[in-house]
């Protein structure tokens, strides 16, 4: 299955997705999409709350890391779903972004896959020529 801007990719053990963007800012919102794809059905998820993410790293992997990380442990400790995200900064080492949701509801909300955590396993960031794009995988 795919959404835009992202596809997941079947693994032995886990799953992950490969995500895609013209720039780096795309491209750390549609892997926070497969993110959210992964864990929620999203069409049924609403924009009723927002949050404030942020996350550093010293190279690309361990920007996207701590960024994608971040997400899920706020929607955890948070009882969260999110629809999507907008990142409003991203630098060399940091990214700040907007996640919008609302508070998981079992009666509405299709729970996905239960995600343990953002691995770093063959987690790859690069620049293409058509723009950039990222391979994660998770632990479930």
């Amino acid at each position: 299955m795919s959404g835009k801007g992202f596809e997941i990719l079947e693994h032995p053990a886990d799953i992950g997705f490969r995500a895609f963007g013209q720039t780096r800012e795309e491209l750390f919102e549609n892997a926070a999409a497969a993110l959210f794809y992964l864990t929620c059905g999203m069409s049924a998820v609403e924009e009723r709350e927002s949050r404030e993410i942020a996350a550093t790293g010293k190279d690309e992997e361990t920007l996207l890391y701590g960024w994608l990380a971040e997400l899920l442990a706020v929607a955890e400790t948070e009882h969260l779903v999110f629809r999507r995200v907008d990142v409003t900064a991203l630098g060399a080492e940091s990214v700040r972004g907007t996640a919008y949701g609302e508070a998981y509801d079992a009666a509405r909300h299709e729970m996905g896959t239960n995600i343990k955590a953002i691995t770093f396993h063959q987690m790859k960031v690069e620049e293409t020529a058509e723009g950039w794009s990222a391979r994660v995988f998770v632990d479930v």
